[in-house]
């Protein structure tokens, strides 16, 4: 340990400046789009800024802007993709979870099966989705083909996240709560759950985002409405305005908020579950 006194090493420093670049690499061209969607009427893609306004948002919201294209309709079908999603992947990752937390024949084999979509590449796994469903005569559209599509990358992410809670969870509790009557519903509902309640709360959020920026895989398979990051990809080849850059903006800006409000209801349910602790102790 270094004492208080004692000079910092010139590695300190040479360190300090290497994660110093690689964040203004990293948070660096999101800046850059967060100011030119501050641009004025006359603003174009690159700077120098020509005024500050709120003008490419309201040309966004009024959806009668040059750029705009379907992205209010491909937001809400993301939107109603993600909540499915979000659900899904939490269902299935908390079931999988619970199950591989006792070993059975063809376990190893179950596991990897899931896990290797997430070193696919998303094109071919895409591809063999929607032609999978075009072999059996399945009906290939959002509901169908694209959420199957989406489940292939934001499950296994679900999977990772649930075998960490359920590696840290304490077996005696739930031996405890054996001991004292319970059934396997009870030691589930009243033990489990409230313990890996922040994990499951994670997951969901994990698979809301995972599927809002999923593209690879649903371009193959969501039909004829796009997404918001196909419906965005699209604009990139004829959107000449900053209008782009104002969609960049509030999109990050949502999904901080959506990460923001999870670690803070996280946290909420750690300092509920603190101070339960110390009341019974007490």
């Amino acid at each position: 340990m270094r004492d208080a006194g004692m000079p910092r090493p010139a590695s300190y420093y040479f360190l300090s400046f290497v994660f110093t670049l690689f964040v203004l690499f990293l948070y660096g061209p999101m800046i850059c789009v967060y100011i030119l969607s501050f641009q004025g009427p006359t603003g174009g893609m690159s700077f120098p800024m020509q005024g500050w306004s709120l003008h490419w948002f309201t040309v966004l919201f009024d959806g009668n802007g040059r750029g705009v294209g379907d992205i209010h309709n491909a937001f809400w079908r993301s939107m109603r993709m993600c909540a499915i999603m979000a659900v899904a992947t939490m269902l299935i990752a908390t079931a999988a979870g619970m199950s591989f937390r006792r070993r059975y024949p063809g376990s190893n084999f179950v596991f990897y099966s899931a896990i290797v979509s997430m070193i696919l590449p998303g094109l071919f796994v895409g591809f063999g989705i929607a032609l999978t469903f075009n072999i059996f005569g399945l009906k290939s559209d959002w509901w169908h083909s694209g959420l199957g599509a989406q489940l292939t990358w934001s499950l296994p992410f679900g999977l990772l996240i649930m075998f960490i809670v359920l590696g840290r969870f304490n077996p005696s509790y739930e031996e405890a709560a054996t001991d004292l009557g319970a059934n396997s519903r009870q030691r589930f509902l009243y033990i489990i759950l409230p313990i890996i309640l922040p994990g499951i709360i994670g997951i969901t959020t994990a698979g809301f985002t995972s599927s809002y920026q999923e593209a690879a895989r649903t371009s193959l398979n969501v039909g004829t409405g796009n997404t918001m990051p196909m419906e965005l990809t699209a604009l990139l080849g004829m959107a000449t305005t900053p209008v782009m850059f104002a969609i960049g903006t509030l999109t990050t800006l949502f999904m901080f908020t959506l990460v923001i409000v999870t670690l803070v209801v996280v946290a909420r349910i750690a300092k509920q579950r603190q101070l339960r602790l110390t009341r019974q102790s007490a």
